[in-house]
């Protein structure tokens, strides 16, 4: 097992360079750069120019790839054009906030699926089943900005149950317990928000799988031994019904971490989803590439992630 981890570990290496030429590419590609916000009718032309230059714009696209990858590899990852900072500490500045934004909802995300999955699949064709079957229907239907625009209007502005932007107050001092509760509130409704558009996929998996479970010989076997249905769900068919959603555990919580971009940029939640749509619109390419870089680490960090969990939770799957 340990062995194939190392394995896939150096096989991202060549992975995360492929990428790395890719993003690097497009995002020269894009039309636009950081300097034409300032062109008005009062800047001297000559002198973007001479940013421009000094920025290394004219060079050929090789020379500034090994320069950019070359920092990256020593952490440096250039300055943001927009925000006067260098981008690894722009990036580890939101990085926080997005952690616990998706930390938050995985954990709600699975309070809500699973029981749902569960329970709908034990009880097929009642009325929590057809409940269930209906809501996972609109939650896959409501596309992300619909939903979040909706609970924003109703829960944000229209209740005022919810702050509307931001990650804290401004009152309130650092490190107190004021400060942590109020943080905490005010990720309440983007994570809600984004843990109920998460769970459909979840819900009709654990669904599907319960159904087909209860039909399989080994649980014919413990009833007709006289085994107690609880006994039997809750020792057998739910850990088989799990298989399914350890295969996309790892997929889910690096998913949630990298794509929070709708939901952050719709509620105001200053992380990594809404520097990424903000150094969209700036021509910002060295937040940009940052950015899609790390996601698609995150990805390939996430497939490796599934293969391991898929190899506890089920002893007959080993990575060898």
């Amino acid at each position: 097992m340990w062995k194939t981890i190392i394995r896939r570990v150096l096989i991202m290496i060549p992975q995360m360079l492929i990428l790395s030429i890719l993003i690097f590419l497009l995002a020269k590609l894009m039309p636009g750069d950081p300097f034409t916000g300032m062109i008005s009718p009062e800047t001297d032309p000559s002198r973007i120019e001479e940013l421009r230059k000094l920025a290394g714009f004219y060079d050929p696209w090789y020379v500034q790839y090994w320069h950019w990858i070359s920092n990256a590899f020593q952490g440096d990852f250039g300055i943001s054009y927009t925000f006067k900072d260098s981008v690894a500490n722009l990036i580890g500045g939101r990085a926080l906030n997005t952690l616990w934004l998706s930390l938050f909802s995985i954990i709600l995300l699975y309070l809500i699926a699973i029981p749902l999955g569960i329970y709908a699949g034990r009880y097929q064709n009642s009325w929590f089943d057809k409940f269930t079957v209906l809501y996972s229907f609109i939650s896959y239907a409501i596309p992300t900005f619909v939903l979040g625009l909706l609970f924003l209007f109703l829960f944000g502005y229209k209740l005022d149950w919810f702050p509307t932007n931001g990650t804290v107050d401004v009152q309130y001092t650092l490190g107190s317990w004021g400060y942590f509760w109020n943080k905490f509130y005010h990720l309440l409704l983007p994570g809600i928000t984004s843990a109920l558009l998460g769970t459909t996929t979840i819900i009709q998996y654990l669904r599907s799988e319960v159904i087909d479970s209860k039909t399989q010989d080994y649980v014919k076997t413990a009833r007709s031994k006289g085994v107690p249905m609880k006994h039997i769900y809750s020792k057998h068919i739910f850990r088989n019904s799990l298989l399914p959603i350890a295969a996309f555990i790892g997929f889910t919580i690096t998913g949630l971490l990298g794509g929070t971009i709708f939901i952050e940029t719709i509620f105001g939640y200053p992380g990594m989803g809404q520097l990424f749509i903000q150094s969209l619109g700036q021509r910002d390419y060295s937040v940009i590439t940052a950015l899609v870089m790390l996601f698609g680490f995150l990805s390939l960090l996430g497939s490796l992630i599934s293969d391991i969990i898929m190899s506890i939770v089920d002893p007959r799957i080993r990575i060898d």
